[in-house]
């Protein structure tokens, strides 16, 4: 008993230091693996209503109307869309001014003039012959990808690898090979600049280069290179646009809104804390050691993937953390009613998870089911909203059911096994 109880102290001292490891990494960072702190600049990129951003108006060079006008405008939002979900700005709203003008809010680029290179180009990807014939369009592309790659001659260099349709493998393998027998180089044009030149080795003048896979290099850092492929694969716009209007804005919530909605949840969660171990004792305790695991990991999977997150987005947060909180109540309050019936710690913990578990599983997918809805058909903050709450859906189940089952059974190993640190006065006679 007495080797049982050490070991489990042992393993409750390695989760704590696990959970205080996850936790200083996502505050601190870590230098070696390119990974900031939660709260260094840069690390997350704040939306319009927290970091301000650019405003950039356009309008289509072009004499149609009515339904034909409709149309074409519709494709330019869905293209839009997708490049700046491409750039990871699901935060950043499109939308329709009047019947030709479209209007993009794009938060973090506080430069005007690189949100129009980003965003604003047509976007028309040709590959040509020396004598300046295309051979291949956008729209033979099945996939464009930004990658960090290492060329035959080890440079180390991002480019844009393509996927190609059966019809444009064809035509680049015949184009290639052309290229190699006359020893000419194949150029890729963006609209009408040359970005990316290859001479053709003569060791394709037979079958020229076949596979259906191509790639362009250039002077690509990771930004570009992924603002290139999100274009590519948003196809080329219906129309040519015009800019109108182009300018900075600041906050719209203030500088200081973030810090008082970090504050205000700071102080939310210790009050959470503080009854969950008043009310439920050692349960309490360890499903807020889960809680600080969950947030720990929330803010690290913010860190790493540099998301982009408005007041919308920290609501979900908030949500999510609600519902791991109510997952917990439903739990303790199952364990309490075995304790009363007379059971055992050890077999009041599982039996409480076990019929805990339906309701939890439940009515967590049920919310992601609705992020999931609210992320397919929702744009911008609403977006936003729907990935923190999906997110924290996921993270709330793992450590409800998991991490805090665990710790449970771990503290019954310790035999702490008194009703009274349940949260139980006293038990009923069989």
């Amino acid at each position: 008993m007495n080797y049982t109880r050490a070991v489990s102290v042992s393993r409750f001292i390695l989760v704590i230091l696990c959970i205080a490891l996850v936790l200083s990494i996502a505050i601190c960072g870590v230098d070696s693996w390119g990974l900031g702190g939660i709260f260094e600049s840069g690390t997350i990129r704040l939306g319009l209503d927290l970091s301000g951003g650019s405003i950039i108006t356009y309008s289509a060079d072009t004499e149609d109307t009515g339904e034909t006008l409709a149309k074409g405008m519709d494709g330019i939002l869905e293209s839009m869309r997708t490049r700046l979900d491409a750039q990871g700005l699901t935060e950043a709203n499109v939308y329709l001014v009047g019947d030709n003008m479209i209007t993009l809010e794009i938060p973090s680029i506080t430069d005007p003039n690189e949100a129009v290179e980003t965003f604003g180009a047509a976007a028309v990807l040709t590959f040509r012959d020396a004598d300046g014939n295309v051979f291949l369009e956008g729209k033979d592309v099945v996939e464009a990808e930004a990658g960090y790659y290492s060329s035959d001659s080890g440079v180390a260099q991002w480019v844009v690898s393509l996927e190609l349709t059966d019809e444009g493998a064809e035509k680049f393998a015949a184009a290639t090979k052309q290229a190699a027998i006359d020893q000419t180089s194949i150029y890729t044009y963006m609209d009408d600049e040359v970005i990316s030149t290859a001479t053709v080795s003569s060791e394709y003048a037979s079958e020229g280069i076949t596979g259906g896979k191509a790639q362009i290099s250039g002077s690509f850092d990771r930004e570009s290179a992924s603002a290139l492929a999100g274009n590519i694969n948003a196809g080329a716009l219906q129309y040519n646009l015009k800019l109108e209007e182009l300018r900075a804005v600041g906050p719209t919530l203030g500088e200081k809104s973030l810090e008082t909605s970090l504050k205000a949840g700071a102080v939310g969660l210790l009050l959470v804390v503080l009854f969950m171990i008043l009310y439920y004792r050692v349960p309490g305790l360890m499903a807020s050691i889960a809680l600080c695991a969950y947030t720990g990991l929330f803010m690290l999977v913010l860190s790493v993937t540099q998301a982009n997150l408005t007041l919308p987005g920290i609501a979900g947060i908030i949500l999510s953390i609600g519902m791991a909180v109510d997952a917990n109540v439903i739990i303790f309050e199952r364990i309490k009613e075995e304790l009363r019936g007379g059971k055992s710690t050890k077999s009041a913990i599982k039996s409480g998870f076990s019929r805990a578990f339906a309701a939890i599983l439940d009515s967590n997918i049920t919310t992601f089911i609705a992020a999931g809805v609210l992320y397919v058909l929702g744009s911008g903050s609403i977006k936003g909203f729907a990935i923190t709450l999906g997110l924290g859906v996921i993270l709330s189940l793992l450590t409800a059911l998991v991490l805090t089952k665990y710790l449970l059974n771990l503290a019954a190993d310790m035999n702490i096994t008194s009703p009274k640190l349940y949260g139980v006065r006293e038990r009923k006679a069989e």
